[in-house]
C-alpha cells in the first residue's frame, strides 16, 4: 500500500470506459471510423463487421467465452484479489503469455458488442457443472444465470481496470412494454443483474439514436445525459459533455480527458 501523491495522480494517463447504445443498423460498429486505425484494437465478437471491411484496423475475434477471459486477462493484467491458481491471477496471466503483443501502441479497445459477448458467457456457464441440479442431473436455469452473472461482471472489472486504456463497449439497445403498456429502453443482453450493475463500473453511457430537433430530419447523435425528453441511458461521470454531442469517438474522448485549465492559467491565457 502506498499513497499516490496528488501530483502524480492527476498526470497519469486515463482511460475512458464507455458504453455506447443503439438500435441495429444506428452506425455503432461504423464508429470505429472516428478512431485512430493505428491506435485501436478492434475486438469483433459479432463477426459483423461488413460496414468497416474495408478500415485498417487490427483485429481479434471472439468466439468463445474461454479466449474472451484470456484477452481481458492480457489486457487488465492480473488481480491480486483472485486466489492463485484462479482466472485472472498472476498464474493465468503468465500462462496465457502475459500482456497482449504490442499493447502499449493501442490506445482504445473496441469491444462490439457487449450484447454478443453475454451470449458467449451465458452458453459457457449452462454447460458447467454449477448449471446442473446435483440431484436429478437437470438443467438449472437459476444456477446457470448466476454463474453468468459473475463472469460477466469480473470480466468487465477486469478490463475496467485497464487504466490507460479506453475500452468501449457497444451493444443494442431494444424498447420494451410491460404489461400496464409502460414503455422503457433496456440493453439486449443475457441475465439481468449485469444490466443493473454496468452503469457502476463505466464511466460514460451513450444513447446513439436518430433524433429529430423540429426541422422534420432525422439526424445521427450521441445522447449523453440523464434525464433526457427520449428517456434514453445515458450517464457522464466525467460531467464534461453536453447533453447531445456529434458521434465522433476521437473528439468526444478528447473532450472528456483533456486537462482543464486551473484558474490561474485562465487568467495568463486571458493576459496574454
Amino acid at each position: 500500500m502506498r499513497i499516490i501523491s496528488a501530483d502524480e495522480r492527476l498526470s497519469e494517463i486515463r482511460g475512458v470506459k464507455m458504453l455506447i447504445v443503439g438500435p441495429p443498423a444506428v452506425g455503432k460498429t461504423s464508429l470505429l471510423r472516428t478512431l485512430s486505425a493505428t491506435a485501436t484494437l478492434f475486438i469483433d465478437v459479432e463477426a459483423g463487421d461488413l460496414a468497416v471491411q474495408d478500415w485498417p484496423v487490427d483485429t481479434i475475434r471472439l468466439s468463445d467465452w474461454s479466449t474472451a477471459r484470456d484477452l481481458a486477462c492480457r489486457v487488465g493484467g492480473p488481480n491480486p484479489s483472485f486466489s492463485p491458481t484462479a482466472t485472472y491471477s498472476e498464474a493465468h496471466y503468465q500462462t496465457i503469455g502475459g500482456p497482449l503483443p504490442d499493447l502499449d501502441r493501442y490506445k482504445t479497445i473496441f469491444v462490439d458488442s457487449i450484447t454478443a459477448v453475454s451470449r458467449l458467457s451465458f452458453r459457457w456457464a449452462e454447460q458447467q457443472p454449477e448449471s446442473f441440479s446435483d440431484r436429478s442431473g437437470k438443467k438449472d436455469v437459476r444456477g446457470a444465470y448466476g454463474l453468468h452473472a459473475r463472469e460477466m461482471l469480473n470480466w468487465l472489472q477486469q478490463l475496467q481496470h485497464a487504466r490507460g486504456k479506453n475500452v468501449i463497449f457497444v451493444g443494442i439497445l431494444e424498447k420494451v412494454v410491460d404489461d400496464f403498456n409502460r414503455a422503457s429502453w433496456q440493453i439486449q443482453m443475457e441475465g439481468q443483474r449485469t444490466g443493473r450493475e454496468l452503469p457502476g463500473i463505466v464511466d460514460q453511457i451513450i444513447t446513439m439514436q436518430w433524433i429529430d430537433f423540429g426541422d422534420g430530419n432525422l439526424t445521427r447523435a450521441f445522447v449523453c445525459t440523464a434525464p433526457n425528453s427520449w428517456m434514453y441511458p445515458a450517464k457522464d461521470r466525467a460531467g464534461r459533455l453536453d447533453q447531445i454531442e456529434e458521434p465522433h469517438l476521437s473528439r468526444l474522448i478528447r473532450k472528456l480527458t483533456e486537462s482543464k485549465s486551473s484558474p490561474e492559467q485562465k487568467l495568463n491565457q486571458a493576459a496574454e
